[in-house]
C-alpha cells in the first residue's frame, strides 16, 4: 500500500513538472500548403519581404542553409520580413519523417510542406527558370515590385545581402 502511494506521488510530482516546464513550450507544426495560397500569402503581404525557401529533409545542401533563413528573420524581426520554409518532401512523410525533423532542428519559422500532385506545375508558377532543383529560394517584396528566384545554397553573408537588396 505505501508502494502505491510512493507511485501515486511519483506520478503526479512528474505530470506537474512536465505541466509546468513545458506547458509554455509551442511545438512547432507544419501545415499544408499549395502553390495558390503560397502565391496569395505574398501577393497579399503589402511591405512584407517574403523570403520563400524551398527544401527537402533528404537534400543536405537544403539542411545546411536551414540555419541562416533561421538566423536572417532572428536579426531582423523587427522588420517586415517573413521567412516561409516550404518543404518538398512528399505528404506521405509529413507525419513521420517532416514533423520530427522540424521539431529536432527546433525551426522557429513557419515550415509548410507542398501539396500538390504536379510539379512540374508549381515549379514553373515559383519560376519559369526554375529546373526543378534545390535548395531554390524565392525573394519577394510586392511593394518594390522585386521578384528573384535562386536554384542554389545560400551562405549567411549572400542571403543576408539578399535580403538587404530586396527591401
Amino acid at each position: 500500500m505505501r508502494s502505491a502511494r510512493i507511485t501515486k506521488a511519483l506520478g503526479l510530482i512528474v505530470l506537474v513538472f512536465f505541466v509546468l516546464f513545458t506547458g509554455n513550450v509551442k511545438a512547432q507544426t507544419v501545415k499544408l500548403l499549395s502553390i495558390s495560397q503560397l502565391e496569395d500569402r505574398i501577393n497579399n503581404g503589402g511591405d512584407t519581404v517574403y523570403v520563400v525557401n524551398f527544401w527537402a529533409t533528404w537534400c543536405a545542401p537544403c539542411i545546411a542553409e536551414l540555419p541562416y533563413f533561421e538566423k536572417l528573420q532572428s536579426v531582423y524581426k523587427a522588420q517586415p520580413l517573413k521567412v516561409l520554409l516550404v518543404s518538398l518532401d512528399f505528404k506521405s512523410k509529413l507525419s513521420k519523417v517532416v514533423i520530427p525533423f522540424v521539431r529536432n532542428k527546433k525551426l522557429n519559422n513557419e515550415v509548410y510542406l507542398l501539396n500538390e500532385p504536379n510539379a512540374q506545375e508549381y515549379i514553373d508558377r515559383v519560376s519559369k527558370d526554375w529546373s526543378g532543383a534545390i535548395p531554390a529560394t524565392l525573394v519577394y517584396n510586392k511593394k518594390k515590385n522585386v521578384r528573384k528566384f535562386y536554384e542554389k545554397e545560400f551562405t549567411y553573408a549572400e542571403l543576408e545581402t539578399t535580403y538587404q537588396s530586396s527591401k
